[in-house]
């Protein structure tokens, strides 16, 4: 019986928080099971649905892995000049297919160029005879992909609500389409930085305009 994985990320666009990326195993046969439960894209699901999906979700899959990318981890990429987001994803993909053995593995590409995506990925996964199917919405297409979207967004509203509980502020979702993360950005951006990625453009426009500021007072 083949082994199957999905991996997909949450987090990948705001500037406030981790990214989250998930990978979970089953046995092909029982891939259905996911389906019957209601997985789907974790986006096209209510908050409070995702958490009951996420329990059951770890109670059908076979393995799972998570890995929690901080803003320093991906600021830190972005500042590599033989590195990029998709990059990133890329390799911590790759790890997390390492670790979990699959036999065939569905991953929802971040990256325009398929081709490319799926080569750079190939090149860093440790069994060769691995079968990558590396998709544009695997997470609609593909149930295993669409429960490690669960998994991926459940974990990173929980370290959203970490940061909220630390600051003591309403931080928003983290994206800069949410006016209240735009406003928190404004007033804290130098009393929290381990939160904020810096290489992100609102966060530097915010210290350029400072710096204009400070300028002008002289």
């Amino acid at each position: 019986m083949a082994l199957i994985c999905g991996v997909d990320e949450a987090g990948r666009g705001p500037v406030i928080g981790p990214m989250v990326i998930v990978g979970i195993t089953i046995d092909e046969a029982k891939e259905s099971k996911l389906q019957w439960i209601g997985v789907k894209d974790s986006k096209l699901l209510t908050p409070k649905r995702r958490e009951i999906l996420f329990e059951k979700i770890l109670g059908i899959v076979k393995g799972y892995k998570i890995e929690i990318i901080s803003p320093s981890q991906i600021d830190a990429a972005l500042n590599d000049a033989d590195m990029n987001l998709n990059w990133l994803e890329a390799v911590k993909t790759a790890g997390i297919i390492n670790k979990l053995k699959p036999n065939k593995a569905y991953i929802d590409s971040p990256s325009n160029n398929l081709k490319d995506y799926k080569n750079y990925l190939k090149n860093r996964i440790t069994n060769k005879k691995t079968e990558l199917i590396v998709e544009h919405k695997a997470d609609k297409n593909h149930p295993c992909v669409g429960a490690a979207s669960i998994i991926a967004k459940v974990t990173r509203d929980k370290e959203i609500a970490k940061i909220k509980r630390a600051t003591g502020q309403e931080i928003g979702s983290g994206y800069t389409s949410d006016p209240i993360t735009v406003d928190f950005l404004k007033k804290n951006y130098d009393k929290y930085p381990d939160i904020m990625r810096k290489t992100w453009a609102p966060y530097r426009d915010i210290i350029k305009n400072k710096k204009q500021k400070k300028l002008g007072e002289f």
